[in-house]
């Protein structure tokens, strides 16, 4: 209990220290930054496991079930507080009897079982008293005389059966009793332990405090470095946002010039190509023609000779002849027309550097980054000494929180709080050593009957023998009765004073556990509490009378425990909103307004973008008009496709020559050899570069083909195309340049914007986590109070008091069956063991009530 208050006034006077300045709480939010408010490990457990013994605690809670099963009654504790706990009852008042009944209506089965504790507390002192007078005149069992019964066996067994099962009963009661005092032996140093934990707990939150308020204060510098550093980069953030709004407009256009320069050029160079080929191939074919005239002259010569007048010379010679007539060139040079008026028109062209026109257009949009950088100097600089001035406020703001007075106070309260506790314990430890030695006595008094119950029925069942006369009984057996006559002796003795102790610790722990355990698990207390007007007349919420100085403000127990349980910052939970508000002092649209409005002199002016001037719209319109679409490019190709000569010369040469060797030796011989190598040189020095020139006009012909192909239609395409863009760039570069203007000032306005949301939510929700607090009240209520005091001490008179009320029927028990065990001074008639008697005769049949014959010898 002492624990319960302490802890209780430690949260009370903590809110009350905080309610006279500001409190914080921290956390992190998503954004462009990322917030991480340094946190604690706390050691102290939310939960509180009993171990080994929670199933004891259990069972004793299911007997508290059925023994109070009626719920917690809000209304009746509400009206005893009303009452200032004045249970007195006043026959004028009808409510005092009302509220008197619903009590002993709730604790009616609380006053039954104390009821029927308190008759066995007053009546076996007596019935013990009359019990020990009545045995000491032979009565009650006290005459030493065993009569003869039926099934006297049978009996023994069950008497004996019965006890052992209600002794080992009691064992198991006496073990909990045991349990528990232990349990009650260690509750101070696990309090001890628990109290240092929170102690320790409580001593990080306050020292956490002013590091998360400096991590608070230093996140502004994290921000506004990131602030700087976008507005020291707004060439390439402000720009280069303009400048990829402005490329797929105009770069794709001044590509697509970019490759018409480069057709230009290419233009130009094929033309130049196909104009030199064409005039080496009038060249070459000329005196190809020239050439091979001469050497079909020359053969035909030798062959008219004289020498191809007989066979076989003549049939060779004829052969030969037929094969003269393809003897010469396969062109003629006036079917080619030239092409150098088209070439003059491309070199006019060309003497404008349409390339240098182009790279002015890229140019144009590459400098737009370095434009807005330039013009925006004076700005930044402006923008940047505001932000300054927000930081100069917040800091400020943040200095205005009383928090360091407020710590420096809370932490004296729990100084002084736990130097008290460390005065007070070993006290306690003191008494609760009494109270330890206190339930070790009862549990030994319990231990030392159940022993005695042990042994007779051990020495008693071991040491009987059937064959034995009651007055002939052994001394082990005999033993044994006076054992359970001598535990009997200590029940009535002991059992009174053992019941005084159940009833006195039952009714106190069964209410601890049902009216302050339970509730307080369930949270039904803390709604009691939370009652308007209960705890002083005059304020509707105690809680935030106590601490707001305002007693009309919602705050509850109940929101508060909820709150601080789930790691919720204080201001919040504890509403100080109404002490000291936040929200204004970190006004959003306050701070952040300077800094719009520096923003709004940001002025860009990228006007007067020319993709391309006139001089360069003028050459590509002289490009489509240049003629070159209009070349008969399938003329050129097809007589590029032919071959240089009629026939292949080479072929030619290798029959001349394998002709003329058939022939004899001879000036004609001679002749034709020499002709054949005319022919192969004229192959090797006209033939050849004569093809490579026409298959160098063959290329030119393909390329400019390609090139020409829907030349006017790709050029009026183009200057579409960039007129569109240019147009673009004339309607639409301001309103781009007042939009991503505006966006860029948003993204640096959105910096501050977040870092102040996130500063008014880490201040309010989570700063200075209460929820040490909480762990604080559940150590006391249900860790000190409930867990390391009511459970034991439930559980001990559960268990002292299960054996003390099988002490009632041991007692019986054991009476009747010490008569089976005890030696007698007397016994019924007695025969001689014939035919198997055990030497009884039964009283009816010798017309007998009461046969006696006094034992010959005792042993």
């Amino acid at each position: 209990m002492t624990m319960a208050f302490v802890f209780s006034v430690l949260l009370l006077g903590l809110c009350g220290h905080i309610a006279s300045g500001g409190q914080s709480t921290s956390t992190s939010t998503p954004g462009a930054l990322n917030y991480e408010l340094p946190t604690s490990e706390y050691e102290t457990p939310d939960t509180f496991n009993a171990g080994i013994v929670g199933p004891l605690y259990g069972m004793v809670h299911i007997f508290l079930n059925v023994v109070q099963p009626n719920d917690f009654p809000l209304e009746m504790v509400r009206k005893i507080i009303q009452k200032n706990f004045d249970f007195s009852v006043d026959s004028k008042e009808p409510e005092s009897i009302v509220l008197a009944l619903k009590i002993a209506y709730y604790e009616i089965g609380v006053l039954i079982c104390a009821a029927l504790g308190l008759l066995v507390i007053i009546l076996m002192p007596l019935v013990g008293c009359f019990f020990c007078m009545c045995r000491c005149c032979n009565k009650c069992g006290g005459e030493m005389h065993q009569r003869q019964k039926q099934n006297e066996s049978c009996r023994r067994r069950c008497l004996a059966v019965s006890l052992l099962v209600i002794c080992l009963l009691m064992s198991l009661g006496v073990m909990y009793g045991f349990v528990a005092n232990h349990q009650v032996r260690t509750w101070i140093k696990r309090t001890q332990k628990l109290a240092d934990s929170n102690y320790r707990d409580l001593q990080v939150l306050l020292n956490e405090t002013p590091k998360q308020i400096d991590y608070i204060l230093v996140q502004y510098n994290t921000t506004k470095d990131k602030a700087f550093s976008d507005l020291d980069g707004i060439d390439s953030l402000l720009g280069g946002r303009i400048k990829d709004q402005l490329k797929p407009k105009a770069i794709p256009v001044l590509d697509s010039i970019k490759t018409m320069a480069t057709a230009i050029k290419q233009t130009r160079d094929a033309l130049q190509s196909m104009s030199s080929s064409l005039k080496s191939i009038n060249d070459g074919s000329t005196q190809l023609s020239a050439n091979l005239t001469s050497v079909r002259n020359s053969v035909e010569t030798s062959l008219n000779s004289s020498d191809c007048a007989a066979d076989p010379a003549r049939r060779i010679c004829d052969s030969i002849r037929s094969g003269l007539s393809n003897l010469g060139s396969n062109h003629d040079s006036t079917q080619l027309p030239s092409v150098d008026g088209e070439l003059n028109t491309i070199n006019d062209i060309y003497k404008t550097d349409l390339e240098s026109l182009i790279t002015k257009g890229y140019t144009s949009i590459d400098e737009i980054p370095a434009k807005v950088g330039s013009q925006t100097l004076a700005v930044i600089a402006d923008v940047k000494k505001a932000l300054d001035s927000i930081s100069s406020n917040i800091t400020s703001v943040s200095q205005s929180i009383p928090i360091k007075e407020v710590l420096f106070d809370v932490s004296n309260y729990i100084n002084d709080s736990n130097s008290y506790l460390q005065q007070e314990l070993p006290k306690l430890e003191e008494y609760d050593s009494y109270w330890w030695l206190g339930g070790l006595i009862a549990c030994f008094l319990l231990t030392l009957i159940v022993t005695f119950f042990f042994l007779g029925l051990l020495c008693g069942v071991y040491g009987y023998d059937k064959r034995a006369t009651p007055t002939r009984r052994g001394c082990v057996s005999n033993t044994g009765g006076i054992f359970l006559m001598a535990g009997v002796g200590f029940s009535f003795l002991f059992c009174w004073i053992l019941m005084i102790l159940v009833v006195v610790t039952f009714v106190i722990g069964a209410n601890v556990e049902k009216l302050l355990c339970e509730p307080y698990a369930n949270k039904k207390l803390l709604q009691v509490l939370d009652t308007p007007y209960l705890l002083k007349e005059d304020w509707q919420f105690f809680l935030s009378g106590l601490i707001l100085k305002n007693s009309n403000i919602n705050l509850t127990f109940e929101q508060v425990y909820r709150d601080c349980k789930g790691g919720r910052g204080v201001y919040a939970t504890f509403h100080l909103d109404n002490v000291f508000n936040i929200t204004e002092n970190f006004n959003i649209e306050k701070h952040t307004g300077k800094i719009k409005k520096e923003l709004e002199n940001l002025n860009v002016n990228i006007d007067n973008i020319e993709l391309l001037d006139k001089t360069g719209k003028k050459n590509l319109e002289d490009f489509a008009h240049s003629g070159i679409d209009a070349i008969n490019y399938s003329m050129y190709l097809k007589e590029a496709e032919k071959s240089p000569t009629k026939m292949d010369l080479l072929a030619f040469a290798s029959s001349l020559e394998e002709k003329a060797n058939q022939l004899p030796d001879g000036k004609l011989k001679q002749a034709l050899n020499t002709d054949v190598q005319n022919i192969r040189t004229i192959h090797h020095q006209q033939v050849i570069p004569l093809q490579q020139s026409l298959n160098t006009l063959k290329q030119s012909v393909w390329t400019l083909e390609r090139t020409s192909e829907k030349l006017p239609e790709k050029v009026n395409k183009i200057i579409v195309s960039l007129e569109s863009a240019q147009n673009f760039l004339i309607n639409n570069v301001s309103s781009i340049v007042i939009e991503e203007t505006m966006k860029y000032g948003g993204t640096i306005i959105g910096y501050f914007e977040r870092y102040l949301k996130w500063v008014s939510y880490a201040i309010t929700e989570k700063m200075t986590s209460c929820k040490p607090l909480a762990t604080a009240m559940d150590s006391a209520v249900n860790g000190v109070l409930c867990g390391y005091g009511a459970d034991p001490l439930n559980l001990f008179w559960f268990g002292i008091g299960k054996a003390t009320v099988l002490l009632l029927p041991a007692i019986i028990i054991a009476v009747k069956l010490a008569k089976y065990y005890r030696r007698m001074d007397s016994e019924d008639v007695y025969d001689d063991l014939e035919n198997g008697s055990n030497g009884y005769h039964k009283d009816h049949l010798y017309g007998v009530h009461n046969p006696v014959m006094t034992s010959p010898s005792r042993y």
